[in-house]
């Protein structure tokens, strides 16, 4: 099937209708504007999805969805179900797999890990950056926050660890298969076990501990039987990890600012500035490292459609899916978190690897099944036993 910049933007306005404003009327003026706009849209990449029946398929969900999820909340034949949340976590599952598959192809149409993995991971903060801002521009988009200079002093540290775990990843997954990326990024718990527990004196419970030898087990047990393994990938891989392990503690850290939630004004505004803040501290790494070369990718730009498509289409996908993400997991328990990140990982996995034609290999997938698990594991292990106690 053939899949277009206007899924995207339909993608987008419904994350816009649902998690920027909480009033039926501005959701639909939302949508009614992206349908605008998506109909001057232009495919996102080409040669790998042939049809556009996605394309109205997604059109109707964001239509329907926005006319009918306020009042199918409140009674109905599905007065139990929370439309809104179901809506979150498909876009959040769409876009991820999106986003994976249009960041590797733009990354390969630029020469892989030797191309210009910085400079495209940088990019697609821009890209999201634009989108933020235009949200802030528009009317009955999103209210502008009234963060001060010292919120955004404040602010630095965790823009820095998100822009870094973005890069390192997206470098990650120029350098080896989008599979086995994702296979090393699920075992970011271990990161952030090792950083609370030493760093931030948080400590961590020994039922976790317990957990990390089976998660790094099931990384190691994957990497084995890895066809498109390079060392540069696995290491990438594990800084990604470590700057997001860095970066959830810091936003821990942040968010105990006195009237700081309140200035932000909402979890968009949050994910906006700390795009905004991370494309400007990815600046100097692309000069530093493709400084000498960014006039052989601007050519490539302006003349390789699979890599400028590819590339807005992957900054449009992160942006969206990272701050549904953000939304969904607001609106979910603890266990309900985990058992989403566990499924999006498995579907990102095998997904992706099937439609880029990676390898799927029994060994690596019993790795990935039991790095997967351990994950899942470490995240529920502290409720289960609290239960256990009480029984």
């Amino acid at each position: 099937m053939k899949f277009s910049l206007s899924v995207i933007v339909v993608s987008l306005g419904a994350a816009s209708a649902f998690a920027f404003n909480s009033g039926s009327s501005q959701a639909v003026a939302s949508f009614r504007s992206t349908q605008k706009g998506a109909a001057l849209a232009q495919p996102a990449f080409k040669n790998h999805f042939q049809t556009d029946d996605s394309s109205t398929a997604l059109a109707a969900t964001a239509a329907a969805a926005n006319s009918d999820a306020i009042k199918t909340r409140g009674g109905g034949a599905l007065g139990g179900i929370d439309i809104p949340l179901m809506l979150y976590f498909l876009f959040w599952y769409v876009g991820n797999y999106y986003y994976n598959i249009t960041n590797k192809l733009a990354l390969k149409a630029a020469g892989g890990s030797a191309g210009f993995p910085m400079t495209i991971s940088a990019l697609q903060l821009a890209v999201g950056a634009i989108y933020g801002i235009f949200l802030w521009l528009a009317p009955d988009a999103r209210e502008k926050p009234t963060v001060t200079m010292d919120d955004i002093i404040k602010m630095l540290p965790v823009a820095f660890c998100f822009a870094g775990a973005h890069s390192a990843s997206v470098f990650a997954l120029s350098a080896g298969a989008v599979s086995f990326g994702q296979i090393v990024k699920a075992a970011e718990p271990a990161f952030a076990a090792v950083l609370s527990q030493f760093v931030y004196n948080k400590p961590v419970s020994k039922a976790k501990w317990l957990c990390l030898p089976v998660i790094i087990g099931g990384v190691i047990l994957a990497s084995v039987k890895e066809l498109d393994f390079a060392v540069s990938a696995l290491v990438s891989a594990c800084i990604a990890n470590l700057f997001a392990a860095f970066k959830g503690n810091e936003n821990k850290k942040l968010m105990e600012t006195e009237g700081l939630k309140d200035r932000m004004g909402s979890v968009g505004n949050q994910f906006a500035l700390t795009t905004i803040l991370g494309f400007f501290m990815s600046l100097p790494f692309v000069f530093l490292r493709e400084g000498n070369k960014l006039g052989e990718f601007v050519t490539l730009f302006k003349t390789n459609p699979v890599i400028s498509s590819n590339l807005i289409a992957s900054g449009l996908w992160f942006y969206g899916y990272n701050e549904l993400a953000t939304m969904t997991l607001k609106k979910t328990g603890a266990v309900t978190q985990s058992v989403a990140n566990t499924a999006k990982r498995v579907i990102v996995i095998v997904g992706v690897a099937i439609v880029l034609g990676e390898s799927l290999d029994p060994i690596k997938m019993l790795g990935c099944s039991i790095g997967i698990g351990g994950v899942f594991l470490y995240s529920i292990i502290d409720q289960l036993l609290a239960k256990k106690k009480e029984a």
